[in-house]
C-alpha cells in the first residue's frame, strides 16, 4: 500500500514539474517574442529582424519543451539562450549563406581608415540613429573624406519609419563610392540621378550575390487557379473592371507580392475566355433541356435616348424558379416591331428547335400590341405579357400628360429655378443660406429641353426634390434684403416671392413629388422581387388603394385620377392575370365552411369569362369541356386546408424583415403531385403559373456599352462582348444579383455619408439626455 502512495506520490511530482517547465518556457517564448517586436519598431537590436523564437513542444505531452530561434534567412535553428551570439556567429561571420547578399549592419562594417565614436551607451535609439547620419556623412565626404564605408548604410532602423532617411543614405553612400574626393556630387540629369544610380549599383550587387527567394515559390497548379480565379472575376464583373488594368503596375506588384506571375491582358480574350463561355453555354443548356417547358423574357427594347445605343438582354425563365441569360441583341435608335418579333421566334427555336410547344410565352418591355399579339395569336399555347415594371414607371408619363396639377408644378418649379440660377445676387444669396441652413451649397438642377421630348418626368421629379429639400433657404432668400431690392424692380421676381409664400404652391408640390414616389417605390420592389403573373391583380389593387389615400391626404379630386390608372390598367391587362390569380394555390381564401376556394368573388364579370376563354385557347378542342368542368369542380371544393397552408406558409426574411412565401415552388407543385384528379387543368396550371410578370434582369455596366459603341463595326470585337456579356449575365442571375455595379457603387457612397450621418444623431441625443 505504501509503495502505491509513493508511486503516486512521484507522478504528480513528476506531472507538476512539466507543467512548471512548460509555463517557464512558454515564459521565456513570450519575453523573445516581445522583444522582437520591438526591435523590428526600431527599438531594439538589428539581427531580430532576421532570427524569429520558436517553440518546441513534447511529442508524448504535447507541453513545450524548448525556445529556439529560427534563421528566417536560411531555417537554420538554434538555442536560444544567448541570441547576441548567436547572430554574431552565424551573421556576422558568414555562416548564413544568404545574408551576405543583403545589406549588413552598421555594427558590422570595419572603417577602412577611421572609426566613428563610440555612442553613449545609456541612448541606444538616438545612437542608432545618429549612426545611420554619420555614415551617410562620411559617404558624400563631408567633413572629411579620410572617413569612408565600403558597403551600403542600411538597416539597424525600422525601414517603415526611416524610409526617406535610409533612401538619403544608400544614395549619397553610393555617389561617395564613385567619388568619393568630391564635396557635391554633380551628374548630368540632376539630383534625380542619385536615385538611378542607387539602383544601377544595387543591380551590380544583386549580380554579384544573386539574392535567394525568401520563401517557397506557388506550384503551377495554384498558380493556374489564382489564374483561373482572376479570369472569372474579370468576365463577372462585365466591363466595370477593364482589361488593360490588369497591366496596370500597381496590378502586377500585387501579383508579384503574392508570388503570382504577370499575366498579359490578351490572356483574357482567347482561349480562356472561349473555354469559358462553352462551359458556362454547356451547363445553361444542360439546365433547359431538363425543364419540361420555359418562358422567354426581353429586356431593353424600350429606346433611352436619342442615338443612343441600347442592348436587349433575352432571359430563359424555367418552371423551378431559375432563370438563364441566352443572348445579347445591340441596336441603335428605334427597333421595328417586325424585327422585334422575328428576334423573340429567332430565341425560340434556337433553344427548343421545332418543338416550339416548350415555350410557353414571352414577357417583354414593348411590342405587346403587334409584336407579341402576332406571336400568341399563331402559336395558341403561348401566353405574352407586358412587363408590370414598365407599365408602372409608364404611369408616372401618363399622369404627367393628362393631369393639370402635373403641369401646373412643373412650370411653377421652371420658374423658380430658372430665376434662382439665373439670377446672380440671388444665386449667391441661395447658395449662402443653403450652406447656413444644410451644411452645403447648393444649385437647382434644371431640366434639359430635350427631356420635353422624351416625355420623361424624372428630371422634372429631381428638380421638385431639390426644391423641397431646399425650402428653407428659399424662404430666407426671399425674406433677404437684397432680394426686397431686386424685388422693386423685377416683376418675376415679385412674382416668385408670391408663390414661394402662398401654402397652395408647397401643397401640390408635395403631392406631385409623393404620388411619383408611391409609384416609384412600387416598380422598385417588382424590380427588386420580380412577381409572377398571378400577382398582377393584387398589385394593381395594392395601387389603387394608395392611390386613393393620397387623393384623401393631399384633397385631390379622385376622378381623374383613377381614369389615369384604369387606362393603364387596360393597356396593360392579360387575361393570364385572371386565369392565374385563380389557379394559383397562394391566392385561395377560406371561406365560412373552413374550405380554401379561388379568389372569384374578387373578379370582375369580365375577368370571370376571361378565365374561361383562356384556358379552353390552351388546351386542345378535345379537352376544352373537361377543363371547364374541372374548374367548376376547383371553383367548389379548392384545396385540402392543409396543403392550402402549406402552401401559403410564410416565414420571415432575415436580410429585408419582410414576410415571404417559405416555398415558392409548392403552388405548382401541389398541381403536380396532389391535385392530379385534374387532368387538363393541371397541366394549364403548372404552365400558367410559373410565368413572370416582369422582365427585369442582368444589367450591363455602361462601360461595356460605351466599348460596343465606339467599336460595333468589329466581329471579332463584338463576339468577344457577347461572350463576356453571356459569362456575367450566367454569374449574376444565379445569384439573383439583379443590381449593376454602378448602382451598388452610388449606394455605398451614399450609405457611408448616412452611417456617419445616423451616427452623429445618435451622440447628439445621447449627450442630450
Amino acid at each position: 500500500m505504501a509503495t502505491a502512495n509513493t508511486t503516486q506520490t512521484q507522478a504528480v511530482d513528476s506531472l507538476s514539474s512539466d507543467e512548471l517547465t512548460a509555463k517557464a518556457v512558454h515564459k521565456r517564448y513570450e519575453g523573445l517574442v516581445m522583444v522582437r517586436t520591438k526591435a523590428i519598431k526600431g527599438k531594439g537590436a538589428w539581427y531580430w529582424a532576421h532570427l524569429e523564437p520558436m517553440l518546441i513542444h513534447n511529442a508524448d505531452t504535447g507541453l513545450p519543451k524548448a525556445v529556439k530561434l529560427r534563421c528566417s534567412l536560411c531555417d537554420a535553428v538554434f538555442s536560444a539562450s544567448n541570441p547576441s551570439r548567436t547572430a554574431s556567429e552565424h551573421l556576422k561571420r558568414g555562416t548564413c549563406p544568404n545574408f551576405n547578399s543583403l545589406a549588413k549592419p552598421i555594427s558590422s562594417i570595419s572603417p577602412s581608415s577611421a572609426s566613428l565614436p563610440s555612442p553613449s551607451s545609456h541612448n541606444r535609439k538616438r545612437s542608432s540613429s545618429s549612426s545611420v547620419l554619420e555614415v551617410s556623412k562620411a559617404g558624400v565626404g563631408v567633413g572629411s573624406s579620410s572617413t569612408s564605408y565600403q558597403a551600403t548604410p542600411l538597416a539597424i532602423v525600422d525601414p517603415s519609419r526611416f524610409q526617406e532617411l535610409a533612401t538619403t543614405a544608400v544614395s549619397a553612400s553610393v555617389a561617395g563610392s564613385y567619388l568619393p574626393g568630391q564635396q557635391h556630387l554633380v551628374l548630368s540629369g540632376g539630383k534625380e540621378d542619385l536615385g538611378a544610380l542607387a539602383m544601377l549599383e544595387d543591380s551590380v550587387k544583386r549580380l554579384k550575390s544573386p539574392k535567394t527567394s525568401p520563401g517557397p515559390a506557388l506550384s503551377k497548379s495554384q498558380i493556374d487557379s489564382a489564374l483561373d480565379f482572376l479570369a472569372d472575376w474579370v468576365y463577372e464583373s462585365c466591363g466595370s473592371v477593364s482589361f488593360s488594368s490588369l497591366e496596370h503596375p500597381k496590378f502586377r506588384a500585387f501579383l508579384n507580392q503574392v508570388g503570382l506571375p504577370a499575366f498579359p491582358r490578351r490572356e483574357f480574350v482567347g482561349s480562356r475566355l472561349d473555354l469559358k463561355f462553352e462551359e458556362v453555354r454547356a451547363e445553361s443548356e444542360a439546365r433547359i433541356r431538363d425543364a419540361m417547358f420555359f418562358q422567354v423574357s426581353s429586356d431593353g427594347w424600350k429606346a433611352k435616348g436619342f442615338g443612343e445605343d441600347n442592348l436587349v438582354n433575352l432571359t430563359v425563365n424555367l418552371p423551378n424558379g431559375t432563370s438563364l441569360y441566352r443572348r445579347a441583341v445591340f441596336f441603335s435608335g428605334a427597333v421595328p416591331s417586325k424585327y422585334a418579333e422575328e428576334i423573340l421566334w429567332e430565341t425560340i427555336t434556337g433553344i427548343c428547335g421545332n418543338a416550339v410547344q416548350q415555350c410557353v410565352g414571352i414577357v417583354a418591355d414593348k411590342f405587346k400590341a403587334k409584336a407579341l399579339r402576332n406571336l400568341e395569336n399563331q402559336n395558341h399555347w403561348m401566353v405574352n405579357l407586358s412587363c408590370q415594371f414598365q407599365g408602372f414607371t409608364t404611369l408616372i408619363k401618363d399622369f404627367s400628360k393628362e393631369l393639370p396639377l402635373f403641369n401646373t408644378v412643373a412650370d411653377n418649379c421652371l420658374k423658380l429655378a430658372n430665376f434662382v440660377n439665373n439670377t446672380n445676387q440671388i444665386r449667391n444669396s441661395f447658395n449662402k443660406y443653403h450652406l447656413q441652413e444644410y451644411g452645403h451649397g447648393g444649385f437647382l438642377r434644371v431640366p434639359l429641353r430635350d427631356y420635353e421630348k422624351l416625355n420623361n418626368f424624372e428630371p422634372y421629379y429631381t428638380l421638385i426634390d431639390d426644391i423641397l429639400n431646399s425650402a428653407r433657404a428659399l424662404q430666407l432668400v426671399v425674406l433677404d434684403e437684397s432680394y426686397k431690392m431686386i424685388l422693386m424692380e423685377d416683376p418675376l421676381a415679385r412674382e416668385v416671392a408670391d408663390m414661394t409664400r402662398e401654402a397652395q404652391f408647397w401643397n401640390e408640390l408635395e403631392a406631385v413629388h409623393s404620388l411619383v414616389k408611391l409609384i416609384k417605390e412600387m416598380a422598385q420592389e417588382i424590380e427588386t422581387e420580380r412577381p409572377l403573373v398571378g400577382q398582377c391583380l393584387p398589385l394593381w389593387d395594392e395601387l389603387r388603394t394608395k392611390v386613393k389615400d393620397w387623393c384623401s391626404k393631399f384633397h385631390i379630386v379622385e376622378g381623374p385620377v383613377e381614369k389615369v390608372i384604369e387606362k393603364r390598367f387596360k393597356k396593360n391587362y392579360h387575361p393570364a392575370w385572371a386565369a392565374a390569380y385563380i389557379l394559383d394555390p397562394l391566392y385561395l381564401i377560406r371561406d365560412t365552411s373552413g374550405k380554401y376556394l379561388p379568389p372569384f368573388k374578387c373578379l370582375t364579370s369580365e375577368q370571370e369569362k376571361d378565365v374561361d376563354k383562356l384556358i379552353t385557347r390552351l388546351v386542345s378542342r378535345e379537352e376544352a369541356h373537361i377543363a371547364l368542368m374541372e374548374l367548376m369542380k376547383w371553383r367548389t371544393e379548392g384545396l385540402d386546408p392543409v396543403y392550402a397552408r402549406a402552401v401559403q406558409m410564410k416565414e420571415r426574411d432575415p436580410i429585408t424583415g419582410k414576410m415571404r412565401i417559405a416555398n415558392p415552388q409548392s403552388s405548382r407543385l401541389v398541381w403536380e403531385t396532389y391535385l392530379t384528379e385534374f387532368k387538363s387543368l393541371g397541366k394549364v396550371a403548372v404552365r400558367l403559373i410559373f410565368l413572370h410578370a416582369s422582365s427585369c434582369g442582368f444589367k450591363c455596366n455602361w462601360s461595356l456599352l460605351r466599348w460596343v459603341c465606339a467599336h460595333g463595326q468589329s466581329r471579332i470585337g463584338m463576339e468577344r462582348a457577347q461572350k463576356v456579356i453571356f459569362i456575367a449575365a450566367h454569374s449574376k442571375l444565379e445569384r439573383r444579383d439583379f443590381s449593376s455595379d454602378e448602382e451598388k457603387d452610388a449606394e455605398l457612397f451614399a450609405l457611408a455619408n448616412g452611417e456617419d450621418d445616423v451616427l452623429n444623431e445618435v451622440l447628439v441625443d445621447t449627450s442630450s439626455v
